[in-house]
């Protein structure tokens, strides 16, 4: 089975201030890594097309859209401390939501065309987006994000027809703006890992939406086998007697041990674990992978490597 990955050279173009850890680099060494030739054999590579307003507009409202193709006009500022729109980090911002995009529609093309087998899952893609995007709210930037790029990929997914949309976020950091975006729309559900309490200090297990959020909370330094069974556990209870159109992954690999910004012990092939084990869980639902966060860049490469031999 051939995995897709969607990309656009526009997300090297992001720049967000010297010393900064959400550098070009990132999407750099994720790329690199893809290409490994022992991986050639089962990857099919597709260039996205940046973002359309109306795609955007799904999920953000049509004056933060302005504000920030403004501020990009200006040639770029701050919108919170560590978040900074240079001269041409909206062009990598609407490439990054098009590949997101793009990863849905590859995955959906795939879906029954017999490839795919009930047990290892439909149609099967992952999306190299930078910048990422899942701490982006409707109507602020924050926490390196622009666009929420994993929920505009769901909002185009329903729009191609997808009624029931599962997403799952293993980023060290709570996918607030994911969460807050789909909190009261039964028809997405929303499962997240993440260490806590750390940025941005949400993700209580309390916080439920309209019963359709997950979230699994977790200290650092928990034995590896502990977010494993944790993590699964939270997508049992979400997919109990629901099943899936679509499931989409917000993988961050800062979850990985070792990274700068996290205290996960993870392992790359506890991440190829969690995914081949998604799959199982969904049947033949297509599956597309977006990138958010993964600051070190060794462990970058791997995380992306496993998880993506695991999507093929």
């Amino acid at each position: 089975m051939t995995t897709r990955i969607v990309w656009h050279p526009a997300c090297r173009l992001h720049q967000a201030g010297a010393g900064h850890p959400e550098r070009p680099e990132r999407i750099a060494t994720v790329l690199e890594a893809l290409r490994a030739p022992e991986l050639a054999p089962y990857l099919a590579w597709t260039e996205a097309v940046p973002a359309d307003r109306a795609a955007l507009e799904r999920v953000h409202p049509a004056p933060y859209l302005d504000a920030l193709t403004a501020l990009a006009g200006r040639g770029g500022g701050a919108l919170d401390p560590d978040t900074y729109l240079g001269a041409r980090s909206w062009e990598a911002a609407l490439a990054s939501a098009g590949v997101a995009i793009g990863a849905v529609d590859a995955a959906l093309a795939r879906q029954g065309t017999g490839e795919g087998r009930r047990g290892s899952g439909g149609g099967t893609a992952f999306g190299a987006t930078r910048p990422p995007g899942h701490h982006a709210l409707g109507a602020r930037a924050m926490g390196f994000c622009f666009l929420n790029n994993v929920a505009v990929a769901a909002r185009h997914a329903q729009h191609c027809g997808c009624a029931r949309v599962l997403i799952v976020d293993w980023d060290v950091h709570h996918g607030n703006g994911t969460q807050a975006i789909v909190a009261a729309d039964p028809s997405v559900r929303y499962v997240s890992m993440h260490q806590y309490p750390w940025y941005p200090g949400t993700g209580a297990e309390d916080e439920r939406g309209v019963g359709n959020v997950f979230n699994v909370p977790r200290p650092p330094g928990l034995p590896r086998a502990v977010y494993v069974r944790d993590l699964l556990a939270a997508v049992d209870a979400a997919t109990g007697g629901w099943r899936p159109d679509l499931l989409l992954i917000s993988a961050g690999f800062d979850s990985l041990a070792g990274d700068p910004l996290g205290g996960f012990t993870l392992e790359p092939e506890d991440m190829a674990f969690w995914t081949r084990a998604l799959r199982e869980r969904i049947g033949t639902a297509p599956v597309a992978a977006v990138l958010e966060g993964g600051y070190r860049l060794d462990l970058l490469a791997a995380g992306v490597r496993a998880v993506v031999r695991a999507l093929a």
